[in-house]
C-alpha cells in the first residue's frame, strides 16, 4: 500500500493553494466544500478565483511564492503549472513538516487528492496512487451509479440512531448484525422513495422485536471460494464474506478472495498441505463447532466447491450433531473453473459424453477402478494429481487407455499464475517434470483435451475443417498464463 487512506477534517483549518489558474480553481472549490479556511496565492489570478475572493469565501494574495509563505498553513496545494515552482513549494512544505499535494506530480506529493463520491455524510474515495487519474474517475463514475443519492439519507439516518442503538444493544457483534439486516433491506428502500417516517418506524420495530435470542445464535457457513479468480465467487458467498466474524480458510483460497472479507474479521488458516504435518479434519470440525457455539458467524471458506473433494459433508455433520445452524454455499469447482479458463470442454458431442471427477489420493486404501476410468468417450478429471501423475498415467495405460490419449494438467487454474501443460498419457509425466508443475493442479484425461474435437464437433454442420497443427490452447489461455 503506497498511501494510507485518511479522511481529514479541514473545517476551520488554514490551507494554502499556490496557483491562480483553472486547476487552482478546481482545488479551491473542493477544499471549500470541506470547510477549509483558504488562502490562494499567485501573481496572476483568474476571474473565478477573484469572484470567490470578492465574496470573502477565500483570501487572495497577489504574490509569487517564497519558502516563508508556508507560514502556519496545515495543508498546501501546489497548482502553479510550473515544475520548478512546484518543486520549491514541495521542498518548503517538507521542511515545515506539512502535507503537500503537488498537482500531477505523485513523486513530490506527500498527499494526493482522490476521486470522490460525495453522499455526505457517506464519502467514497478512489485513488490509483496518482498513477492513473482517468482510471480513478472511471471507477468513481461506476460508484456514483451503484450508490445513488439516497445513500446520503441512509447514512444520516444511521447516524441519528447510532447512540440509542449502542445503548440498547451492548454486544458489538449483535449490534453489527442488527444494522446489517436494516441497511441491506428496509431502510434503503424506504429512504430512496422519501419515506423517512417509514424508515424510522422500521428501526423502532426492529428494536422492539423479541428476536434477540435468535440473533445471538451463531451459524456456520460452508462456502465454496471457487478455483481462485475472485470474480467467480457467487454473490451470496461475497455477501457472507462481508458479514462473517471468523474466516476459516483453506490453503488453496486465493488472497484476492480473502481480500473481499471484512477487514476486522478473524482469519484462521486451516489449510492442509500434502505430505506435511497440518491441522486434522477432526480439529477443524472441533474448532468450527466451538466458534459457532460461542455465537460467532463463521465462514468455512474452501477452494472450489465444498461438496466436491472439499469434505464439506463432514463439517455440516459436526455442526448438525452439535445442534447448530449451518448453510452450504456452493462454489465453482476447480474442474469447471480451470477447464473454462483454458477453453477445454469437459463434455463434447461425439468426443466426451460423460464426465468423471475423481482423486487418486485418499486417507484410506482407496484404489480407483482403472478399467472404468480408461473407457473411451468420457473425460476424467483427477484432483490432487501432481504427486501421483506418473502412477495415474501408467495405470490408465495398463487398464487399456491408448498411450496417445490426450492428457492436460492445469496449474493454478483461472488465476494470473495459470499454466497449462498438454500431452498424452505417454508424454505428460515427463513434460510436467520438465516444467516443474506444482500444486494446486488438475489432471484432465480424454479426447476433449486434444485439438481433434475442434474438427470432430463441426463435421455435421458443414464447417470447414481446420488443420490440427495450430495450438488452440494458446488462443484460449487467459492473459498471463504460460503454455508449454
Amino acid at each position: 500500500m503506497d498511501y494510507l487512506p485518511l479522511f481529514t477534517r479541514l473545517t476551520g483549518i488554514d490551507c494554502l493553494i499556490v496557483g491562480g489558474g483553472a486547476v487552482a480553481l478546481r482545488k479551491t472549490r473542493l477544499l471549500l466544500r470541506a470547510g477549509a479556511r483558504l488562502t490562494v496565492m499567485a501573481p496572476e489570478i483568474i476571474s473565478g478565483l477573484r469572484e470567490l475572493g470578492a465574496q470573502e469565501q477565500i483570501t487572495l494574495v497577489n504574490a509569487t511564492f517564497a519558502p516563508d509563505s508556508i507560514a502556519d498553513y496545515q495543508f498546501i496545494v501546489a497548482a502553479t503549472g510550473d515544475a520548478e515552482v512546484n518543486r520549491l513549494i514541495a521542498a518548503a512544505a517538507a521542511k515545515a513538516m506539512r502535507f503537500c499535494n503537488v498537482v500531477d506530480d505523485r513523486e513530490l506529493s506527500t498527499a494526493i487528492m482522490p476521486a470522490v463520491v460525495d453522499r455526505s455524510p457517506l464519502l467514497i474515495a478512489v485513488s490509483t496512487a496518482g498513477t492513473s487519474p482517468v482510471l480513478a474517475t472511471m471507477i468513481r463514475q461506476q460508484l456514483e451509479a451503484t450508490y445513488p443519492p439516497a445513500f446520503a439519507g441512509l447514512a444520516s439516518m444511521a447516524g441519528k440512531w447510532r447512540t440509542r442503538i449502542q445503548d440498547e444493544i451492548a454486544d458489538p457483534d449483535q449490534r453489527r448484525y442488527f444494522w446489517q439486516g436494516l441497511l441491506e433491506d428496509e431502510l434503503l428502500e424506504k429512504i430512496s422513495v422519501g419515506d423517512l417516517a417509514g424508515a424510522e418506524g422500521a428501526i423502532h420495530a426492529a428494536l422492539e422485536a423479541d428476536d434477540q435470542t435468535e440473533a445471538r445464535a451463531g451459524i456456520g457457513w460452508i462456502v465454496g471460494a471457487g478455483p481462485g479468480d475472485p470474480e467467480l465467487l457467487t454473490l451470496k458467498a461475497a455477501r457472507i464474506l462481508r458479514s462473517a466474524d471468523v474466516i476459516l480458510h483453506d490453503r488453496l483460497v486465493s488472497q484476492p478472495v480473502l481480500n473481499m472479507a471484512r477487514r476486522d474479521a478473524d482469519f484462521v488458516s486451516v489449510g492442509k498441505t500434502g505430505g506435511k504435518k497440518s491441522i486434522s479434519q477432526t480439529e477443524i470440525n472441533k474448532l468450527l463447532v466451538e466458534l459457532v457455539q460461542a455465537g460467532k458467524r463463521v465462514c468455512r471458506l474452501k477452494g472450489g466447491d465444498p461438496f466436491i473433494f472439499g469434505r464439506g459433508g463432514e463439517e455440516i455433520a459436526a455442526l448438525h450433531a452439535a445442534g447448530l445452524a449451518w448453510e452450504v454455499v456452493p462454489g465453482i469447482t476447480a474442474a469447471a473453473g480451470s477447464a473454462a479458463a483454458t477453453g477445454l470442454p469437459l463434455t463434447h458431442r461425439s468426443v466426451a459424453r460423460s464426465l468423471v471427477l475423481t482423486t487418486a489420493q485418499a486417507a484410506d486404501d482407496y484404489e480407483p477402478d482403472w478399467v472404468t476410468l480408461s473407457r473411451a468417450g468420457q473425460t476424467v478429471v483427477f484432483y490432487m494429481a501432481v504427486r501421483m501423475l506418473d502412477t495415474i498415467c501408467e495405470r490408465m495405460i495398463a487398464a487399456g487407455a491408448p498411450t496417445h490419449c490426450a492428457a492436460v494438467i492445469i496449474e493454478n487454474g483461472s488465476t494470473p499464475q495459470q499454466r497449462v501443460i498438454r500431452g498424452t498419457l505417454a508424454t505428460l509425466p515427463a513434460r510436467a517434470a520438465e516444467t516443474r508443475i506444482g500444486s494446486p493442479a488438475l489432471l484432465i484425461i480424454g479426447e476433449a483435451g486434444s485439438q481433434e474435437w475442434f474438427s470432430a464437433g463441426n463435421e455435421e454442420q458443414g464447417v470447414e475443417q481446420q488443420d490440427s497443427s495450430p495450438d488452440i490452447w494458446s488462443a484460449a489461455a487467459p492473459a498471463g498464463s504460460a503454455q508449454k
